[in-house]
């Protein structure tokens, strides 16, 4: 049984397809702190945070697991949640086309062992239709998401071709952490 640090419902969706026993409670960390705008550098940075305070909240008792994800741009920029609908337009835009990566990483730690991994699942999309587009910024549901949206989402159909895990895309390189636990 371990502890899953994260309020992503994505994670522990992960965790269950997996078969990890787990409880989930996630400590209180604010990522706004980070100032960094190098993708590899903030997620290491947003999961070391959350388990520093995962470890003073929870202790040891149970291992610990924190994760964080950024969605990269093709030209190196971090593509972050969406603050309105033209945020969100702008975002989308930018992935239209193109070539993003999903940076993922994770902190697991037992009282014996600290592993940390930083791994990217990188998405090859068509250009979107404009009207489909209208309708997905209509909908919403691009509202809280890295990027704008989800690969399992609005992204899915117009997906040209991946390099990486489906899993490192959804927040938690599983297949990285399996031979750990």
């Amino acid at each position: 049984m371990i502890r899953l640090c994260s309020n992503s419902e994505s994670r522990a969706l992960l965790l269950r397809k997996f078969g990890i026993e787990f409880i989930q409670e996630a400590p209180e960390y604010d990522e706004e702190q980070i100032t960094t705008t190098v993708a590899k550098d903030f997620v290491y940075m947003a999961s070391k945070g959350k388990m520093e305070a995962a470890l003073k909240a929870f202790g040891l008792e149970m291992p610990l697991l924190c994760a964080d994800s950024v969605v990269m741009a093709a030209d190196g920029s971090i593509l972050r949640k969406a603050k309105d609908v033209e945020d969100a337009r702008r975002i989308l835009n930018i992935q239209s086309g193109s070539t993003i990566s999903i940076v993922s990483s994770l902190h697991y730690r037992t009282k014996e062992l600290l592993l940390v991994d930083t791994s990217a699942t990188h998405y090859h999309f068509a250009p979107f239709d404009e009207k489909d587009l209208e309708a997905y910024l209509e909908s919403g549901l691009w509202r809280g998401k890295a990027g704008g949206c989800m690969v399992e989402g609005f992204c899915k159909k117009y997906i040209r071709s991946v390099e990486g895990y489906e899993s490192t895309a959804m927040g938690l390189q599983v297949e990285v952490l399996l031979p750990w636990l």
